[in-house]
């Protein structure tokens, strides 16, 4: 890793608020203003992280959290900034407004961009950690897109069991982000319910009881949905899916392209090599960085996922695996499968020669040819 120290300094970070006015501006006024959300996300970063290129600097990993305030504040007030944004656009465009179906279309768009760019991350940080507090804020987080359960499938099966074929969302090498992505939501929830399902066996409970956390999930997303229909009736309820789509889609998106075609070496008899950071597509690109809260980071929180996002290290590139650029230009080149496989196919072939010399013959690792690993749920 990099030896540079970083000062801490956590007003960057809040850069992600300025998603709040843009979204504002959008349902207020209509027309083509929501495309502002995604020029600003997908274009005006990237071109930023152009300009301003890479932080190779790591912050003290000893850092007390309590010189983290600013940081986790952060965290903690999206999840009313979020339900203010989405109820207000929702009563705002079915209530007030008097737009065209594109245009409401369009707002919710931006609308799910956001929620999945910002708020899917900040719940992502969040799961992570053990504050019942911060977890049911997270929950909350992700419960305004309807996809309570990716935290069971992101704790339970992604971390223990990414790069490998039990976890559902490491893409697999030459597999199409659109193939992946149907893939995901068809098996996401049943994963997580086997997971949690394993887990209760372990305390001799049925997948039933009631401290089974699915049953929180879908309560919490069937409020959301009762308060969309009171707000906004069929026309609400719908919109308020449709804007929880778009942030899945940007969340899958992301999942897609932190892991593509990076494998653990099976050892035989189900089990694989421990995780190492040679696991994670990494990024050390600054503006997007910031944008992100250091997800792009990726290779040090799967080493160390209870680490707050402003410690995260990044690693070097014969340490781990480096993207072309940070992941707004990623997922967008993701959108676009025989692109994608001509930029990255070539890299994970790279990958496996550096990485892995010894293996000549990569079809046992090709999708169900291998057996999951011990202990998958």
């Amino acid at each position: 890793m990099t030896s540079a120290a970083a000062p801490l300094r956590a007003w960057p970070y809040w850069l992600t608020l300025t998603f709040v006015p843009l979204a504002g501006f959008a349902a207020l006024t209509g027309g083509w203003s929501f495309l502002l959300i995604p020029l600003y996300g997908w274009v005006l970063m990237p071109l930023l992280d152009t300009v301003v290129g890479k932080d190779l600097r790591n912050p003290d990993i000893n850092t007390p959290d309590s010189e983290l305030f600013w940081f986790r504040l952060l965290t903690w007030i999206w999840f009313p900034v979020q339900f203010c944004l989405v109820c207000g656009t929702l009563w705002y465009v079915t209530r007030l407004a008097d737009y065209a179906l594109w245009e409401v279309l369009g707002i919710m768009f931006g609308l799910g961009v956001t929620t999945g760019v910002v708020g899917i991350v900040y719940a992502h940080e969040l799961m992570h950690k053990p504050a019942a507090f911060e977890r049911n804020l997270g929950d909350l987080l992700l419960a305004l897109v309807l996809y309570g359960h990716f935290r069971t499938e992101h704790l339970l099966v992604h971390h223990p069991h990414v790069g490998t074929p039990r976890d559902t969302v490491t893409a697999r090498y030459n597999e199409g982000f659109h193939r992946a992505f149907a893939r995901i939501l068809a098996t996401g929830f049943g994963s997580a319910w086997r997971a949690e399902k394993a887990m209760l066996a372990r305390k001799g409970l049925s997948p039933w009881h009631g401290s089974n956390p699915v049953w929180k999930y879908l309560v919490l997303q069937a409020l959301f949905l009762v308060l969309a229909f009171a707000i906004g009736g069929w026309a609400g309820l719908g919109l308020f899916v449709f804007q929880a789509f778009v942030a899945v889609w940007q969340l899958e998106l992301t999942n897609y392209v932190e892991h593509y075609g990076l494998t653990r070496k099976h050892l035989g008899g189900g089990k694989y090599e421990p995780v190492k950071a040679h696991h994670s597509w990494d990024s050390a690109h600054k503006v997007s960085g910031l944008l992100l809260i250091n997800l792009q980071r990726h290779a040090d929180h799967h080493l160390h996922p209870m680490r707050r996002f402003p410690l995260l290290q990044i690693y070097e590139e014969s340490e781990a695996p480096q993207l072309p650029s940070g992941y707004p230009p990623m997922t967008a080149l993701a959108m676009v499968p025989p692109l994608w496989r001509r930029v990255f196919n070539p890299r994970v072939r790279a990958w496996r020669k550096t990485y892995y010399p010894e293996i000549e013959d990569w079809t046992p690792y090709k999708k169900g040819t291998l057996p999951p690993p011990r202990g998958a749920g």
